[in-house]
């Protein structure tokens, strides 16, 4: 795979159904904005809640708009290695140009098991597409080890990469060190890219980015800075994005009738709450992720307007390609209003 950043592409609903006038635009967006790539129905593009028969729609749909314009990858992942095996059966099928196979969920396969009952059976049926693991355990709670990717990459040629979003630097460590300086590791946690393209014992190739859907220039422009070597240029870049970058997860303390909790806000709910605040097709997300609190969207509202007072270049983008006045919609309390619960607790 090419060094870049890939679009994990949030899936835009309209009235509950899969918004494909919507899903046309953010890929153009995403195009015309010099991405990378773009990967269809990542966790950030709710497969969970997905039908089979949506999920294979955007897929099709993605691999041609994408085919001659950037690379296309496909989750294709599941706790079921059969529903993983026809899944990517259909995504070769539409023609992309590789598949994404996140850790298997709830059921809890050892690494072993992974590699072993998982991962191999969709790389070897499949030998003409690369096949890229996705070690998340924050949300599997499962994990395949670095042990096991090494020895997959020795007996699928397929495997050549790997998204890493653990959050642990000694993990990635000894990823490269087992697998090797020929494997592609790409961050999945757009805070950590930088890091994990600086340091020597990971050496990462680029990201497979959640905030890309709101800034796919200059999260690439990030990437090339950093592979060719302009480090102080690429903080000063990552700096500015920070505050874009922390939408993977927004946390707030709310008050409720026996006391204060802690409320999470988990990928994809605070990038689509701020991607409709933008005016950017994105919908709601589907129950049962539901809407952002007033404090919520309080903290969402509050890094795009830092964003637009101290670097409104970045989101000068989505205001020329969308047709939208940013400022003019962080202020309108009738839209603010609509994103958020009327109650909580």
């Amino acid at each position: 795979m090419k060094k870049g950043c890939y679009t994990a592409l949030v899936t835009p609903f309209r009235n509950d159904l899969v918004d494909y006038e919507g899903l046309d635009k953010l890929c153009r967006f995403q195009i015309e904005n010099n991405i990378t790539g773009i990967l269809a129905v990542g966790t950030t593009g709710e497969s969970p809640t997905l039908a089979w028969d949506e999920h294979n729609s955007l897929i099709e749909t993605i691999s041609k708009q994408t085919k001659g314009k950037c690379f296309c990858i496909a989750g294709t992942g599941s706790n079921n290695t059969n529903e993983a095996l026809s899944a990517t059966r259909h995504a070769v099928e539409a023609g992309v140009d590789a598949v994404l196979l996140v850790d298997p969920y709830y059921n809890g396969p050892s690494s072993l098991e992974i590699r072993k009952e998982y991962i191999t059976p969709v790389a070897k049926t499949f030998p003409e597409i690369t096949v890229i693991p996705y070690i998340i355990p924050g949300r599997t709670g499962t994990q395949m080890l670095p042990e096991d990717i090494a020895i997959l990459k020795q007996e699928c040629p397929n495997v050549t990469a790997v998204k890493e979003a653990t959050g642990n630097l000694d993990n990635m460590k000894r990823t490269r060190e087992v697998c090797g300086p020929d494997f592609d590791i790409f961050s999945g946690d757009d805070a950590l890219l930088v890091k994990m393209m600086t340091d020597a014992g990971i050496a990462a190739s680029g990201v497979i980015s959640v905030a890309s859907n709101i800034v796919p220039g200059p999260t690439t422009r990030l990437v090339e800075l950093v592979a060719a070597g302009k480090v102080a240029e690429a903080e000063t870049l990552h700096t500015a994005l920070k505050p874009l970058f922390k939408l993977t997860s927004v946390v707030t303390m709310e008050e409720t009738p026996f006391g204060e909790v802690k409320c999470l806000a988990r990928n994809p709910l605070a990038v689509k709450t701020a991607m409709q605040v933008l005016g950017m097709p994105a919908g709601n997300c589907r129950k049962p992720l539901g809407k952002m609190t007033r404090k919520g969207l309080a903290v969402v509202v509050g890094y795009l307007t830092e964003v637009m007072e101290n670097n409104p270049e970045l989101l000068a983008p989505v205001e020329a390609f969308f047709g939208v006045d940013i400022n003019a919609r962080l202020k309108d309390t009738t839209l603010l209003e609509s994103l958020v619960y009327s109650e909580t607790y």
